[in-house]
């Protein structure tokens, strides 16, 4: 197909749109898809529970090393060839998932369902740059960020409707027709940029190492591990770090964008992600555990309760991001982001004996600023960087939001712990986020400030 200067003409714009929402939502959905079926998983292979979580562990930690190499390659060779090879991969070990017979063998096809999974995220917001026109970039990446809200918290419930009809291999075959429809609609992708270029292949190592540690280590620690463990990852993520950004330093298309953290604005989009991905996995977590530890709800109750978080954010991403386009993202996801705060700390003020409703607005409160924010700091992201390095800014913003999602799990793990808050861990918890959530809603702001200067 040709190269778009500005966006495709529709139709052929709503099937490539279909073609990334498709399988972007089968990347996102099964990075939880297989938790509410790893009980069943571990009986069945006849291994421990602990065992049985690398299941999990090893598609995020497949997806988290790979990002910013493939995000590079794309740039490089296209980012649709990226996608449409990614898309490839994730299906084909989806059907190995679903005929694995061992443990070893389940883990092995989950690392590569892992990595087909980064070629997608890796490119899937550069794409939208070459599918809507300038102007109207907010409204795709609002709709990409309804889908990929959508699929992050559809994963446990597609999963036990699946558990209740059939056994836990079809977690992973119903990704089989799925994914060859979107394989069918990649036909209407855009041409996309080509750098040309060698691929650094010792930068794409070093950054897999980097991430790769730091992202063992924080899982290490949430176990509760021996902190020479912890810290011995620590260094080695530091040290592959620190010999990253010196070999990616002076180059014109570094596999670790630090030409791109050198734009104010895309710094503060970044840190501004980082920050907020944290805060809401923080809350996230924490939340069952102060409805029914501290409050006494049954697990069906706070189930309900915290469902309008995801169901508000999902309706109002659309919009965030259409207003997007004539608002400024920092203004938008400011107050996004002040909001979300204010519902964290509303529910830290709640009664000993609260009533679900008083519980389920607050918590609605937060999903409405978290889905002001998303949608608008996603769009700043991406428009801040040269189109030729849209694949750079893409893979920042994906690993952004998994380096946020790690973080806040890790800080979640040791405030429940006995070691900080005890009892109290929940309230610890939700404070943290809340203290984040305010500091990220500063560094939106000042985005404003850097856009007068433009």
């Amino acid at each position: 197909m040709q190269d778009q200067t500005d966006g495709q003409p529709i139709p052929q714009r709503y099937w490539a749109m279909a073609a990334v929402a498709v399988s972007i939502a089968l990347a996102v959905m099964d990075s939880s898809i297989a938790n509410v079926a790893l009980p069943i998983i571990a009986s069945d292979l006849r291994v421990s529970p602990a065992d049985v979580i690398l299941v999990v562990n090893a598609y995020q930690i497949a997806t988290i090393v790979s990002l910013l190499p493939l995000a590079s390659l794309g740039e490089k060779v296209g980012h649709e060839r990226i996608y449409r090879t990614g898309l490839a991969v994730f299906t084909a070990a989806s059907v190995v998932c679903a005929l694995s017979t061992s443990l070893e063998m389940l883990i092995a096809a989950r690392t590569i369902q892992g990595f087909g999974a980064a070629g997608l995220m890796s490119v899937n917001t550069a794409i939208l740059r070459y599918i809507y026109p300038q102007k109207q970039l907010g409204r795709g990446v609002g709709i990409n960020a309804l889908v990929v809200a959508s699929a992050s918290v559809a994963g446990p419930t597609v999963g036990a409707a699946i558990l209740s009809v059939a056994h836990w291999p079809w977690i992973f075959a119903v990704n089989l027709p799925l994914g060859v429809l979107a394989l069918v609609l990649t036909r209407f992708l855009p041409r996309t940029h080509r750098g040309g270029g060698r691929f650094d292949t010792a930068s794409a190592l070093l950054s897999a190492a980097t991430f790769g540690l730091l992202t063992i280590g924080v899982e290490q620690a949430t176990r509760g591990q021996p902190w020479w463990v912890v810290g011995l990852f620590a260094t080695g993520f530091l040290l592959c770090g620190a010999m990253l950004v010196r070999r990616q330093a002076g180059r014109t298309a570094p596999l670790l964008p630090v030409d791109l953290l050198r734009i104010p604005i895309f710094a503060l989009s970044v840190a501004t992600s980082i920050c907020s991905y944290t805060a809401q996995m923080l809350a996230l977590v924490s939340l069952p555990f102060l409805l029914q530890h501290n409050f006494g709800f049954t697990a069906v109750e706070t189930g309900l309760i915290i469902t309008p978080w995801p169901l508000i954010m999902i309706i109002i991403a659309p919009t965030a991001g259409h207003l997007s386009d004539r608002i400024q993202p920092g203004l938008l996801g400011g107050i996004g982001l002040a909001v979300m705060a204010a519902g964290m700390a509303l529910l830290l003020m709640l009664p000993d004996t609260p009533h679900p409703f008083d519980i389920a607005w607050r918590v609605a409160l937060c999903g409405l600023g978290f889905g002001m924010f998303q949608s608008p700091n996603n769009r700043s992201l991406l428009a801040a960087a040269p189109r030729e390095r849209s694949g750079g800014a893409s893979g920042m913003l994906s690993t952004s939001r998994l380096l946020g999602q790690t973080v806040g799990a890790a800080l979640a793990g040791l405030a429940l712990g006995p070691l900080v808050g005890g009892d109290e861990g929940a309230f610890w918890a939700l404070g943290t986020a809340m203290t984040i959530s305010a500091a990220a809603a500063v560094i939106s702001l000042s985005r404003l400030t850097l856009m007068k200067r433009v």
